[in-house]
């Protein structure tokens, strides 16, 4: 049997009646390409005799080529016998093979299965501002839904991503040009200009493709797209079935209130429109977890644009923080490890092309360990496969997956062990959703963690040698100065972050991370500030979010902000609402530059990466040293004496502050990144450099709106 993608790709060009093919010219091509089947098609397109399809997912591609006699020469480009693929039902009777026991066989297609493979086409589009966002990260939103699409195989998905190099112009005149039959759009926060801006010019088009929208934007304001967009299908949950369905639905095997996880307006299919009149089909039925594995089109192009690599090996979260709004991504549920294999196997592959590229792969879970009695044994085995197919790999999760207050001694060491463990299986860095130091403050984010707890896993995970980083709320609207205080007072403590003790068994960490002799024996003296993530972040009162039910209760919402899914609030203490503000201009006035340090931490190894992360810490450390001056001028400025007036004296003085940092910051990056740039390579120093101009000669606190809320 032919060893590789392409080979198999010459047999059934073959069998369809090609002649004059060089095997060993086309074959090692035509594998590079197995991951991009449109490529692929066009490809071979060039040879065959007749109509091309390549269809299914990446695991399984079929490829369909029409001969002269009308019949087809149908190729499992897998190597595996027809017989074992799950074959749709809707292609029963519509598609015989004469030797479905092999991988290539002759097959007969009447006109309805060849219409249902070829039709609708679908383009599924991801929007991008990159002069906030410099690097890409792999679009994981479209490509898990292509996948499900093409699992179908009905009619063929092609993507199209903002971040490689496509403008929104290039995808409006897409749009125009090739009249796709379904158009996908995933939209997120700081994107509702794109979005609003796209839809604008598909729906005005003669003959109008059927639109749905995705993502975290749109999940947020559903009611306002609907409004100005009657015809608009809105996904409202992670979007496989939904697209899945859509599929169906387009062809007229299903109505429209039988779409899983579909708001739209109006009645089924094959009613009136009714404004205003929202429906949401029933709740997807499909394993949210049993397949959530991306097609890979669009990860060369990813790693051409410096960009990083993600998957998810599970959904949800096993926690309702009060600021997250839960409703579009569920409870916690973990795909089996047994379905990685294979897409490793791709990825590495795919990552061989690319040797400058580091070999990690960002796993965003929101929470990757999970819950059950299986909990640690599956995330182990995960491990154990990422690594094993040579990865380094990230990920995030909760604190109370190494401390737990209602657990023994005994757990808190196997947890130890197992952090351990997932650090010799390529653990590179954990995210941890800390958020405060402060009780009175995770009991109002619901975060069923206290400061002590948050204080001993911190320790624990340094002491363990567990690379960490640390998400944090610095700002919410109903915090007090006594609590903003003690939030500055954590973020400086110097007894959290340990020396790693890799000889010392975990037992004895557990038991020494509680006891301050050990804690100032084996401390670092790093400030725990230096491990956050993103400093002086602000609660945002996200629309449907329980925190901010809370904020209304209390009289403290303003104004709805519905292209940004959220609402805007007023602080209970006015002084501490003007330094949000500020902080806000200062994280935006900085944020391009440390996404790019970030970004390009992300993408490099060895000794680039320490320096890049250690001119992260400059920039930590100078908003450290805002929030210390925020609130000494805070402190100067008494409550009592009241907003007016007083406000603008207050933001003065805060704005003064920041433009002394950011004198003192310019000059300290000015120092650093040379050194960072010296040791980067060609392509990423001029990265850097770009990013580090524009900057440098920035002027002004302007408002961006592009914070990153998932914090990853």
């Amino acid at each position: 049997m032919p060893d590789s993608t392409g080979a198999r790709a010459l047999e059934a060009l073959r069998l369809a009646g090609a002649h004059g093919l060089d095997r060993a010219a086309l074959a090692p091509a035509w594998s590079e390409l197995s991951a991009l089947p449109d490529e692929l098609g066009a490809a071979v397109a060039e040879r065959a005799p007749g109509r091309v399809l390549v269809r299914g997912t990446l695991e399984r591609r079929l490829m369909l080529l029409e001969r002269r006699d009308s019949r087809w020469a149908a190729a499992d480009l897998s190597g595996r016998p027809h017989a074992t693929r799950r074959w749709p039902g809707w292609l029963k009777g519509h598609l015989r093979l004469d030797a479905p026991e092999g991988w290539l066989s002759l097959a007969s297609l009447d006109a309805f299965a060849a219409d249902r493979l070829s039709r609708p086409r679908v383009l599924l589009a991801a929007l991008y501002h990159p002069e906030y966002f410099p690097l890409p990260r792999f679009p994981l939103g479209i490509s898990d839904v292509a996948r499900a699409a093409r699992s179908t195989l009905r009619g063929s998905v092609e993507l199209a991503d903002m971040q490689l190099g496509v403008t929104l112009e290039d995808l409006i005149r897409r749009v125009a040009a090739d009249r796709p039959d379904i158009l996908g759009v995933s939209a997120t926060f700081g994107q509702h200009d794109l979005l609003t801006s796209l839809l604008d010019a598909a729906f005005a088009l003669p003959d109008p493709p059927m639109v749905v929208a995705g993502g975290s934007l749109t999940a947020r304001t559903e009611g306002l797209l609907l409004e100005r967009y009657p015809r608009l299908l809105v996904a409202r949950a992670a979007g496989e079935a939904t697209m899945e369905a859509l599929l169906a639905h387009w062809h007229g095997d299903l109505g429209r209130d039988q779409v899983p996880g579909l708001g739209y307006n109006g009645a089924a299919r094959g009613g009136g429109l009714a404004i205003g009149r929202r429906r949401t089909a029933k709740p997807a039925s499909r394993d949210a977890a049993g397949d959530i594995l991306p097609e890979l089109d669009l990860l060369p192009a990813t790693f051409e644009y410096h960009g990083v690599a993600q998957l998810e090996t599970s959904r949800g979260c096993t926690n309702f923080c009060s600021f997250c709004p839960r409703g579009h991504k569920g409870l916690w549920s973990g795909a089996e490890p047994e379905g990685l294999p294979w897409l490793l196997a791709e990825l590495r592959r795919i990552f061989d092309r690319y040797p400058g590229v580091a070999r990690t792969l960002y796993l965003v879970d929101e929470e990757f360990i999970g819950r059950g009695p299986g909990a640690a044994e599956r995330a182990l085995e995960v491990a154990r496969l990422v690594h094993g197919a040579g990865f380094a790999w990230e990920s995030s999760c909760r604190m109370d997956q190494v401390v737990d207050p209602a657990r023994d001694e005994a757990w808190h060491a196997e947890r130890a062990v197992m952090w351990r463990e997932l650090v010799g299986r390529g653990l590179r860095r954990m995210l941890f959703g800390v958020e405060s130091g402060v009780d009175s403050i995770l009991r109002r984010f619901n975060k069923e963690t206290t400061g002590e707890q948050n204080a001993l896993a911190i320790r624990t995970l340094s002491a363990l040698g567990v690379p960490t980083r640390f998400t944090y709320i610095t700002f919410d609207p109903l915090m007090t100065l006594e609590e903003l205080k003690a939030s500055y007072a954590f973020q400086g403590r110097t007894d959290l972050l340990l020396h790693p003790q890799p000889r010392m068994p975990a037992q004895e960490i557990v038991r020494g991370v509680r006891d301050e002799a050990f804690v100032a024996e084996h401390a670092t003296g790093r400030a725990l500030h230096t491990g956050i993530s993103y400093m002086l972040v602000s609660m945002e009162c996200l629309t449907g979010a329980a925190y901010t039910r809370t904020v209304q209760q209390a009289g403290l919402a303003g104004a709805q902000r519905p292209s940004m899914g959220r609402v805007d609030a007023t602080y209970a203490d006015w002084r501490i609402g003007v330094a949000s503000d500020w902080a806000q201009r200062w994280v935006d006035r900085n944020f391009a530059l440390d996404y790019t340090l970030k970004s390009l931490e992300k993408v490099l190894d060895g000794p680039p990466r320490r320096a890049v992360r250690q001119t992260r810490v400059v920039m930590k450390d100078a908003s450290f040293s805002v929030l210390g001056q925020m609130i000494t001028a805070i402190d100067a400025h008494p409550a009592a004496a009241g907003r007016v007036g007083g406000e603008e004296a207050l933001s003065q003085r805060v704005r003064a502050v920041l433009e002394t940092q950011i004198d003192r910051l310019r000059e300290r990056m000015a120092a650093a990144l040379p050194q960072v740039a010296g040791v980067l390579g060609a392509e990423h120093a001029r990265t850097l450099r770009r990013e580090h101009r524009r900057w440098e000669t920035a002027t002004g606190w302007r408002l961006i709106n592009a914070a990153d809320p998932c914090g990853t």
